[in-house]
């Protein structure tokens, strides 16, 4: 019933009153306030204060590049030193904040690394906010659009990876799988709009292969069009393939030095993915050429199907170790120790039971609106706006799936539940206004509670209602005053020296000290990784990889509260409360940190010497 109603919304005698301009762009911006707290803002401003692990560890990637190390060198040289290996990331998104730091020079000063930081992010959602509404305008009208800036405002994932300090890639990875989306959803979709969408699709996969799922579908999408309508389906199949494809290779040349063209990386943009890109664009110009020939579905789906198989032997035959995903060869101690505890890469149950308001609130919006698009596709019958319901719903059914068994599946998904919010939300003004006098109560009431339930703050604040009422206790997270900027900062008053600690502190310590670090949350360090998982065992592992690397200090994040009885290496170390002969505890001004000096023997202490440099 519903789905009916967004496929031809019904024209309306007058205007209900959250129908004017004036209250929707009022109801924008009670949003957006709600979304950039001062507080939030004075945090990154006074402290540089970061959101996230991945936005510190980008803010040293960036302040190396501005120091002059090569475009091409991805080594972080303070972490795991002397021997790091090259980070994964891209340096098209290290770029513009390099040069916003440098614009914002002369007039910021010495916080133009905070300006930037915080302004970054709010360019970003600028333009992702714009992309939003223009997209959604153009196919469901002004009041479905002007709310849909409302819905992003109100989708946590949305709100969260375009606030103050997050510089890391998710938020840009949104705006271009958006675009994307939108360019091929436009109703006079061709070879210019195709194209647009495949240069877009080339550009995220250099900055992450995260958006991969997305891209193969839009591409699927284009091939399934082609297969049913034939020529008028051809030049955004053919537009898209092409700029894939040869996007792709030329955004890598830009990116990769020369000596790793050849070189198998599953994690970034390189050969195997080079090869899928490649296909596309061979698969698309076959479909040209031969589209005279293939008079029918049937034909051009043995031609799709043929490329899709030989690129898929092709894959398995030259790259295998990418069969097996982007951490192929990963030690079976860190995948379960580290990566399948990391809270990016849980199953849905896992996240439910650490976090289960943020965790719901992030989940139930995108289940939803890919429900509703899927439906709202199923019953229209304009070709054009059936096809535009129809990406988006496959789109949105990618990532849910995906984020069911990863958390960060739902990453790029939440940035389309705006595009399904905006009009489900207009269309249920209209039937609490005029427009909806005399219609069945229960379908009125349908449509705002699906509109309701499109908004992720909803079910966060229903989440933690029982948390509230005092009926439940809300979940503690141990961590989080240790990656605050204060303990960090007294950290980083200590003279400059090689840091282990619980790997997930190692790129604030990066960003915010002169220290280095043996583990930073990153899966090509494996030997850190290692490491430190090694060390964190018990006390005398601990003190035979510090001997055996050279560390200079051991930082762990000190157990309060409900943790202090427990069974942690710091609670043990804490509560014995006496120095080891090569261990010095160090009094701390902050004591979210505890810290110890390590008493290294001559040979030991020399081992590493220079490693504990400021570096670049």
């Amino acid at each position: 019933m519903l789905a009916a109603d967004l496929a031809a919304p019904p024209r309306r005698p007058a205007p209900a009153l959250l129908e004017r301009p004036a209250v929707l762009w009022l109801l924008v911006g009670l949003g957006l306030a709600g979304t950039y707290l001062l507080r939030d803002a004075s945090a990154v401003w006074r402290d540089l204060d970061l959101p996230d692990t991945d936005d510190a560890m980008r803010l040293v990637e960036v302040r190396d590049l501005l120091a002059g190390q090569p475009w091409f060198d991805l080594v972080q040289h303070r972490h795991l030193p002397p021997g790091a290996p090259p980070m994964h990331w891209s340096r098209f998104v290290d770029l513009p904040i390099a040069a916003l730091i440098r614009l914002l020079g002369p007039v910021a000063g010495a916080q133009a690394e905070a300006a930037a930081v915080m302004l970054w992010p709010l360019l970003l959602f600028g333009l992702y906010a714009g992309l939003l509404y223009r997209g959604v305008r153009d196919l469901f009208g002004t009041t479905a659009a002007t709310l849909a800036l409302f819905a992003a405002t109100q989708t946590v994932l949305v709100a969260a990876l375009f606030g103050y300090g997050r510089i890391d890639h998710h938020n840009v990875q949104i705006c271009t799988m958006l675009a994307m989306v939108l360019c091929l959803m436009r109703p006079a979709c061709g070879l210019r709009e195709g194209a647009l969408a495949g240069g877009l699709a080339a550009f995220s996969l250099a900055v992450g292969l995260e958006t991969l799922p997305t891209i193969a579908c839009a591409g699927l999408g284009l091939a399934g069009a082609w297969i049913l309508a034939g020529r008028a389906a051809l030049p955004a199949f053919l537009g898209f393939g092409l700029a894939l494809g040869l996007g792709g290779l030329a955004l890598f040349s830009a990116q990769t030095a020369p000596a790793l063209w050849r070189v198998t990386a599953c994690d970034a943009l390189s050969p195997p993915w080079l090869w899928l890109g490649g296909c596309a664009a061979l698969t698309a110009l076959a479909a040209a050429g031969l589209d005279r020939r293939l008079p029918g579905p049937g034909p051009r789906l043995a031609l799709a199907a043929a490329a899709g198989a030989a690129t898929l032997a092709g894959f398995a035959a030259l790259f295998p170790d990418c069969l097996h995903g982007p951490f192929p060869g990963m030690p079976g101690i860190v995948r379960r120790e580290w990566l399948d505890e990391n809270r990016e890469m849980m199953p849905l149950p896992a996240a439910l039971a650490f976090d289960g308001p943020q965790a719901l609130a992030v989940a139930m919006p995108v289940y939803l609106a890919a429900l509703a698009a899927l439906a709202a596709a199923w019953r229209e019958r304009d070709p054009r706006r059936r096809w535009a319901w129809g990406l988006l719903g496959a789109v949105l059914t990618v990532g849910a799936v995906i984020g069911t068994t990863q958390i960060r599946g739902f990453y790029v998904a939440a940035g389309f539940v705006p595009v399904v919010a905006g009009p489900v939300l207009a269309r249920a003004v209209a039937l609490l206004g005029p427009a909806g006098a005399g219609r069945p109560v229960l379908r009125r009431a349908g449509a705002l509670l699906l509109g309701l339930a499109l908004v992720g703050k909803v079910w966060f604040a229903l989440a933690t209602l029982p948390a509230l009422a005092g009926l439940r206790e809300r979940a503690a997270d141990p961590v989080e005053g240790c990656l605050a900027a204060a303990p960090i900062r007294a950290l980083g008053a200590l003279p400059p020296g090689l840091v282990l600690g619980e790997i997930y502190l190692g790129p604030h310590i990066l960003a915010l000290t002169r220290h280095s670090v043996v583990a930073a949350p990153y899966h090509r360090a494996t030997e850190g990784l290692l490491a430190s998982l090694e060390a964190l065992k018990d006390e005398a592992s601990l003190r035979r990889v510090a001997e055996a690397m050279g560390v200079n200090y051991i930082a762990l994040c000190a157990p309060s509260g409900p943790f202090l009885d427990g069974s942690s290496l710091a609670a043990h170390l804490m509560r014995d409360g006496a120095s080891r002969p090569w261990l010095e505890r160090i009094p701390m001004q902050n004591d979210a940190l505890a810290v110890w000096r390590v008493q290294q023997s001559a040979p030991a202490a020399a081992r590493r010497r220079g490693a504990s440099s400021p570096g670049a």
